[in-house]
């Protein structure tokens, strides 16, 4: 039985570098968007920190809300020039949902509400499903469930343009899968929403979903699974790595999983003007108005 560790609550401690601190820990459940690249390229002194990390015998777990498969993540990093000794595996959102549905979370015709980059979620079928797997992608009106990966044109489109087709949605009592817990990311300097926003607005509606990425369990057991695969690791000696707020510090907290939080990320706008250096007092404000503890910040992941 997996135990949940209780630590009582003191201000989080604001570090340089990840070399600082990375002793105790022997993997790293790492965040990509915001931390690892900004989704056009990534970030040089981060691949490094993840490089050193490894180079003194740890394992980086890069731990994604991404909608897809973990092979079109690695696809996707390779494209952008992310060297691949900079991480050991890839653990996705889209993974962990894609068991989900083929075990018949959201029944087995389903409408897929996303863009065409994430069809990968319904042809790259995992190894233990294959031959087992009867999921059919259908017009809205025939599905018994929806799987949600985001918004069709993420460039344009925002959560209320699908206020109607909810509606109906919920009137059918159609379950929500969600691909991705995310609400937004940033594209290099443009925000851009995600399956979580939809999701919300789904439940705020009376609609049923699901999640499966951060800061919910099945990804991390996945997680665990795979890591476990390279040997494993004790639940004491991983840190999680992320710049969600409202996803990767309360998902390490819920796993009993020390947590170093990149304030340099979603909310950079935050903390001050310098990026890379908090403001300590806004910094202890804005956590202690969400009720977050991380035990470490940093401003960038370096």
């Amino acid at each position: 039985m997996r135990q949940t560790l209780i630590r009582k609550a003191a201000m989080t401690r604001t570090i340089q570098s990840l070399a600082e601190i990375s002793k105790p820990y022997d993997a790293l459940f790492c965040d990509l968007w915001g931390c690892l690249h900004n989704g056009v390229a990534p970030f040089p002194e981060a691949v490094a920190a993840l490089q050193g990390f490894r180079a003194q015998g740890g394992k980086v777990v890069l731990l994604t809300n991404a909608p897809r498969p973990a092979k079109f993540v690695i696809e996707a990093l390779d494209r952008m020039g992310c060297p691949r000794d900079a991480y050991d595996l890839v653990v996705s959102s889209g993974d962990a949902a894609q068991d989900a549905m083929f075990a018949g979370a959201v029944g087995k015709k389903v409408w897929h509400l996303g863009p065409t980059k994430d069809d990968g979620f319904f042809t790259e079928i995992p190894e233990e499903w294959q031959g087992q797997a009867e999921i059919t992608r259908v017009d809205f009106e025939e599905a018994e469930g929806i799987v949600c990966t985001g918004p069709f044109d993420e460039d344009t489109e925002v959560p209320e343009d699908y206020r109607p087709k909810f509606l109906l949605a919920k009137t059918r009592e159609l379950p929500m899968l969600c691909a991705n817990p995310d609400i937004v990311v940033d594209m290099g300097e443009k925000r851009i929403y995600c399956a979580g926003a939809l999701a919300a607005l789904y439940e705020e509606m009376g609609g049923d979903a699901m999640y499966f990425g951060k800061p919910h369990p099945p990804i991390y057991d996945l997680a665990r699974r795979k890591l476990a695969r390279l040997g494993g690791v004790d639940d004491a000696r991983i840190l999680a790595v992320g710049d969600g707020i409202n996803t990767d510090v309360p998902g390490a907290a819920g796993e009993g999983i020390d947590c170093l939080f990149v304030t340099g990320g979603l909310a950079h706008d935050q903390f001050g003007p310098d990026r890379d250096n908090p403001d300590p007092e806004l910094l202890r404000g804005w956590l202690g108005a969400r009720q977050q503890d991380p035990l470490y910040t940093i401003g960038t992941l370096r």
